[in-house]
């Protein structure tokens, strides 16, 4: 079970979710808290949590690789013991029966990935008017157009996901370069270049969201605005251009098609059709989806240019090392205050915004999944331990 954090602003969201994973009603075998490049947020988190190392309790580790999401991930990947590794967003809680369901999945061997259903918890007590459920990705929730139940998908949503650790044997760790970094560009769809990679690394792979596995996930004041929507809708653009660079359009577009030709459409009518009856944000809604679209595919547009002129930022993956990442000493004294972000003040994006829309290409799975689809669904993750009795492999 993997958290990772990287501010102190989020102090109380890190508890809370940490006390979430403790209340499972399947226990994770361990949580690892892995701090991206922050001495005093590590050191603190090693003083609340020392006394809880072994089984079942909290490690503290540092982020052995660069600065960012990806990296952080990997770190934990790499020092996590269990058969399966769970990744919660650190302003994420998750339900009582969490685990239980990712670990449901896997009663197939074929299942590489669990996914879940990621709910907003609004800054204001509720959604805004002119925000559609369909962008709801925007900031890191599930979004309308995906299917309900168990589904076969191409990719899972990294701030609510689970992985078998040998599927990153198979394929290496989550690209560098592509995954959140402060408010830097490009922003995300990390976990979908991962899920498409390992499709690709390990034939006939399965990969599954579960909607009864459900998190609620904070989104503050500051991502109920137009602005942020607009900033972070061009960023995605940005960032599927980075994708596809790396996978191929073909395959790094494959459920955007879908989404766009289906999904968003159905979605401005929705809004349309609200206007006229004089229902509360229609036509905000409906010029909010195009406004979403068109921006997305000018960040797309300029993300490929700048591709084939060289100018796109470098990513790259490795093999997941299975060692310890290093972890703080609790009486050490920090050498430096890292701040929020990037130290400009913003708010850094979290995990699970950077897989847009995986309506297209989803395909419904029977409850108990022993007849898995033929198609190739994403990867797999390194066999280390397995659980105690009672306790999740993750």
């Amino acid at each position: 079970m993997v958290i990772c954090v990287y501010t102190e602003e989020r102090w109380t969201d890190i508890l809370a979710a940490v006390d979430s994973v403790r209340r499972q009603s399947l226990p994770a075998l361990e949580t690892l808290l892995v701090v991206d490049h922050n001495e005093r947020l590590l050191h603190r988190l090693t003083g609340q949590y020392a006394a809880e190392r072994g089984h079942g309790g909290v490690r503290v580790l540092a982020n052995a690789g660069p600065r960012g999401l990806s990296a952080g991930r990997n770190t934990g990947i790499a020092a996590a013991r269990g058969e399966f590794v769970a990744f919660l967003d650190d302003d994420a809680v998750a339900e009582r029966d969490w685990l239980h369901h990712f670990a449901a999945g896997y009663d197939d061997p074929g299942v590489v990935a669990v996914g879940g259903r990621t709910l907003p918890l609004w800054a204001s007590g509720r959604r805004p008017a002119w925000f559609p459920e369909e962008f709801d990705w925007v900031v890191g929730c599930t979004y309308r157009g995906l299917p309900p139940g168990r589904a076969r998908v191409r990719n899972v949503l990294g701030g609510n996901a689970s992985f078998r650790r040998t599927a990153f044997d198979a394929a290496g760790g989550f690209a560098t370069g592509i995954g959140r970094d402060g408010d830097r560009r490009p922003l995300g769809c990390e976990e979908t270049e991962l899920c498409i990679r390992l499709a690709g690394a390990v034939p006939g792979a399965v990969l599954l969201i579960d909607d009864r596995a459900v998190i609620h996930h904070k989104v503050p004041a500051v991502r109920e605005r137009f602005a942020y929507f607009r900033s972070r809708v061009y960023a995605e653009g940005l960032s599927k251009a980075l994708v596809a660079q790396s996978v191929g359009a073909g395959k790094g577009l494959e459920s955007e098609r879908r989404y766009t030709s289906r999904v968003l459409p159905a979605g401005v009518l929705r809004g349309l059709r609200d206007a006229l009856l004089r229902r509360p944000g229609g036509a905000g809604r409906a010029g909010a989806i195009v406004t979403g679209m068109t921006l997305a595919a000018g960040g797309y547009a300029l993300g490929t240019l700048r591709a084939r002129r060289g100018g796109a930022p470098a990513f790259s993956w490795g093999p997941i090392t299975p060692a310890d990442a290093p972890a703080a000493e609790p009486g050490a004294v920090p050498e430096e205050t890292a701040t929020a972000g990037d130290g400009t003040g913003a708010v850094r994006e979290e995990a699970g915004t950077g897989a847009v829309p995986e309506e297209a290409g989803t395909e419904a799975v029977p409850e108990r999944t022993g007849a898995v689809p033929e198609e190739s669904g994403a990867g797999a993750v390194s066999g280390a331990g397995r659980a105690l009795p009672g306790k999740a492999a993750v």
